[in-house]
């Protein structure tokens, strides 16, 4: 099967240690691998970027095609994407610039690589401009050792708990700026309704990826070695699906947040830091202090003796 241009971009890339080689010798060129939005699967795509001030920019202009690109429509629906940027690998939370911020971002991308100014052009169309920010909510340090599962387990509870932070900040934010407004017009826009969105949706998705994790493989091998805590996995697992009720109706919200009521913003918020924040209290209790034992990363299969081999005499 022929390699297609962007995969032969792609191994070149890589092969030459992250620099832009052949047509886009002496570009600034990232790799940016989604989620699809719809298949699930994981897509790489090399793309031009401009720097502004410490961040990274990347345009959805499509070179001037008159609908966003793939890659655009994925990192809605998945907002935790893998960058490439020279020999460098990191995840990014991508959020979309929105209302004055755009604008501003975008004529800055047009002045740094002009390109764009022509793909704006040609497609006759809003041209989305995606900042790639730290996946990691602020001030995040994480533990200082990961050796076994409590550990482990610990990190990832530290991690939601300052993503579910951090979204409430943006959150207050958002709306004591529209509550700010007066006078006739539009309120300003704060630019914080895709921040907040997308750093939620990217909170919920990994929430959501914990909680399989242990209902279908942590739990189950626990139980079979503590049948006495049985009553308790029931409960863990129970508050899952309430914790999951919550989330889907906290994404539905999100949909509109830029326009959404903030007293039932708020409410749906608070209940869900209440819930999650007294599960994740229960586990640390009942569940963690099990694990303080099990190394992390667990051990490798041990390999199988050798076919035909001989007893030593």
């Amino acid at each position: 099967m022929p390699t297609s241009f962007n995969e032969s971009v792609i191994e070149q890339f890589r092969a030459d240690g992250g620099k832009a080689t052949g047509p886009f010798e002496g570009r600034n060129l990232l790799l940016l691998t989604t989620t699809g939005a719809e298949s699930g699967t994981q897509r790489t795509t090399p793309l031009g970027y401009v720097r502004h001030g410490d961040s990274l920019l990347v345009v959805g202009s499509e070179l001037g095609a008159p609908t966003p690109p793939d890659w655009y429509r994925d990192l809605l629906a998945h907002p935790v994407v893998r960058v490439e940027l020279g020999t460098e690998t990191f995840q990014a939370l991508a959020v979309p610039a929105e209302g004055t911020r755009r604008e501003e971002l975008l004529e800055h991308a047009v002045r740094t690589a002009p390109g764009h100014g022509d793909h704006r052009a040609r497609a006759a169309r809003s041209l989305p401009v995606v900042v790639l920010e730290p996946a990691e909510p602020d001030g995040w340090e994480g533990p200082r050792e990961v050796r076994t599962l409590a550990d482990k387990i610990m990190e990832v509870h530290t991690w939601l708990r300052g993503q579910l932070r951090q979204v409430a900040a943006q959150a207050d934010a958002h709306f004591a700026a529209l509550a700010a407004h007066e006078g006739p017009g539009e309120p300003p826009a704060p630019d914080l309704g895709l921040q907040i969105r997308q750093r939620c949706l990217a909170f919920c998705q990994a929430l959501r990826f914990h909680h399989v994790s242990e209902d279908a493989h942590l739990f189950p091998t626990m139980a079979r070695h503590h049948p006495d805590l049985a009553g308790t996995f029931a409960r863990l697992t129970e508050e899952h699906r309430t914790v999951a009720r919550i989330q889907d109706e906290l994404v539905t919200l999100l949909a509109g947040v830029a326009i959404a009521d903030p007293e039932r913003f708020c409410t749906e918020l608070n209940a869900m830091t209440r819930e999650l924040n007294a599960h994740l209290d229960f586990e640390e209790e009942t569940i963690v202090p099990l694990l303080t034992e099990v190394p992390w990363p667990p051990a490798p299969p041990a390999r199988p003796a050798e076919a035909g081999r001989e007893h030593e005499e």
